[in-house]
């Protein structure tokens, strides 16, 4: 199975995410494997044995968001150099969100740029980070405040890799599938309200279907310009939400879907969304297990760091949406009070 990207509108791109259990894959250079401990411990050897290359290295970073930053960018680079890759050589990322946005990101950097592979080992990755070329790190501002679009060469997006992920890092992923499907597709919506993702056939259908919906955004607005920014459904919340956390409490995925319950709100405080429809969405999250609230500390305080967000411009906050299930709407110029109103019913005088 494979779905194509091919970005027309800026440069001619294009490359194949196979979803399927992994190939046997040959290079004929250098090669760097990017990976952490725990997706080492369960799959590094078996990738091995399916990747044959001039020269093949393996660079292993922490585990978790807290280490997504310059610093272990700096850390991959250096052993970039060690090995002396040269701008023929290859980078492949193994791993969740974490590790393919930041192989992606070095692998932009590196001599200027040189080609990266991504294979996403946890649903969140699979559906989501490692289809569209964005790439980054986190700093004290924000989330992937520092980065680059930069297109992998090819994504391999094997479900078996998903039999070793622990279920809440399997319910953060899904949490990506929803906002999908909100955003897009209604009948889609539909179909996940009464799926059972234990099922293989049905978890690759979902893969199938997600990895379509944002090859399609993707193939129209690859640097965000325009519906790209519609991806980024209960991140504008969920990110405040990881920031105020230190990225510690909760897992991307289950920040945005904090997040969409937010959003959802909003947009029927808007009149954008009949309450009984953002009641269906907060049931789903529910369903496969992912928060629904979160306890603002400070209202004024969340709000302003919305202008830290990449979507903000001009003093002015960007909120993505629904307009109902299955469709959107780009909001800008919300009055403060009615932003703050909502927040308030997350805050702690609730």
């Amino acid at each position: 199975m494979i779905v194509p990207i091919e970005l027309k509108n800026t440069r001619v791109v294009s490359y194949d995410i196979t979803i399927d259990s992994l190939p046997k894959l040959h290079f004929d250079t250098k090669v760097v494997i990017v990976t952490n401990p725990t997706v080492a411990g369960y799959h590094l050897e078996a990738v091995l044995k399916k990747i044959d290359a001039r020269e093949l290295h393996v660079v292993t970073v922490p585990d978790g968001e807290a280490y997504k930053t310059l610093q272990t960018v700096e850390s991959i680079l250096d052993q970039l150099f060690i090995h002396k890759l040269d701008r023929q050589s290859l980078l492949i990322a193994l791993g969740g969100g974490v590790i393919g946005d930041m192989t992606g990101f070095t692998a932009s950097l590196y001599q200027r740029g040189i080609g990266f592979v991504q294979i996403p080992t946890t649903l969140l990755s699979q559906v989501d980070a490692s289809v569209g070329g964005k790439t980054g790190v986190n700093n004290q501002y924000g989330k992937n405040l520092i980065g680059a679009f930069y297109q992998p060469r090819a994504v391999y997006i094997d479900p078996a890799f998903l039999q070793t992920l622990p279920p809440r890092e399997f319910a953060a992923g899904v949490a990506e599938i929803i906002k999908m499907a909100v955003m897009f597709d209604r009948d889609y919506f539909t179909f996940l309200e009464r799926a059972e993702l234990s099922d293989e056939p049905t978890l690759k259908e979902v893969i199938r279907r997600s990895v379509e919906l944002k090859a399609e955004v993707v193939n129209q607005d690859e640097k965000e310009a325009g519906i790209r920014a519609v991806l980024n459904y209960g991140h504008t919340f969920g990110h405040v939400i990881e920031n105020e956390t230190n990225y510690t409490t909760y897992l991307h995925g289950e920040a945005v879907a904090i997040g969409i319950v937010m959003a959802n709100r909003l947009a029927v405080k808007l009149g954008l969304m009949h309450p009984e429809e953002a009641q269906r969405v907060t049931e789903l999250l529910e369903k496969f297990t992912l928060p629904v609230d979160y306890m603002i500390p400070d209202v004024d305080d969340f709000y302003e760091h919305f202008f830290l967000d990449k979507k903000s411009a001009n003093n002015s906050i960007k909120f993505i949406l629904p307009e109902g299930i299955g469709a959107h709407r780009i909001e800008k110029d919300i009055d403060e009070v009615l932003i703050k109103s909502v927040l308030a019913e997350f805050g702690g005088n609730r």
